[in-house]
């Protein structure tokens, strides 16, 4: 396996710059080798551009999802990609990826999955406080056919405090985010991510 990852972001790609951080100071052995967004004005393309990585804006329009997503997969076997990451990535995957990458494929969820499965970015932290919880985190996944459903790999957790709002939510929980790919990418390039049914094994 040769480390290689690609990020479909969608939005900002806050997420990635942690990773991009990592690599470049030599505390993650790995290389982005493909970014990709289905948004042409996406941050996260700038962000790849200036660290001199390649960004590539696939245009969704006139696709079907399948359609979409062959010339998605195309663009990753033409970059030799071994692990993708979904950062802020708001397009729902076809089955047809989800099987063709099954357990290759990991997605940040800004809550503790189960809960608050299928809802987005400052919609789950609205949610958060909206319920009164305690605590929440984030969710590391490995996608599957559903929204939100596949194995959880790793979680963190974060207490709610209570003069936390939306945005001070959303900071918080990024960092978590972070330190979730941050420990999950090395795992799984040691082979030490073993996915029985719903559940991920840690070797």
């Amino acid at each position: 396996m040769s480390n290689n990852i690609a990020i479909l972001a969608s939005t900002r790609g806050t997420d990635m710059q942690a990773i991009i951080d990592a690599i470049e100071s030599k505390e993650l052995d790995a290389k982005i080798t493909v970014m990709i967004s289905n948004k042409e004005d996406c941050y996260a393309l700038e962000r790849a551009r200036t660290h001199n990585l390649k960004g590539v804006f696939v245009n969704p329009k006139l696709k079907t999802r399948e359609e979409y997503d062959e010339e998605i997969s195309k663009l990753l076997e033409e970059n030799e990609v071994d692990l993708i990451l979904l950062i802020g990535y708001m397009k729902l995957m076809s089955d047809w990826f989800v099987q063709k990458y099954r357990n290759r494929v990991m997605n940040i969820h800004p809550s503790l999955l189960p809960a608050f499965a299928g809802d987005m970015d400052v919609n789950v932290h609205e949610a958060v406080l909206e319920r009164g919880c305690k605590y929440t985190g984030a969710s590391l996944i490995f996608i599957d056919e559903g929204a939100d459903t596949g194995p959880i790999i790793l979680q963190k957790l974060i207490k709610v405090e209570n003069d936390d709002n939306v945005d001070s939510l959303k900071d918080k929980v990024q960092i978590v985010e972070q330190e979730l790919f941050l420990e999950a990418i090395p795992l799984y390039f040691e082979g030490r991510l073993i996915v029985e049914g719903k559940r991920v094994f840690i070797e």
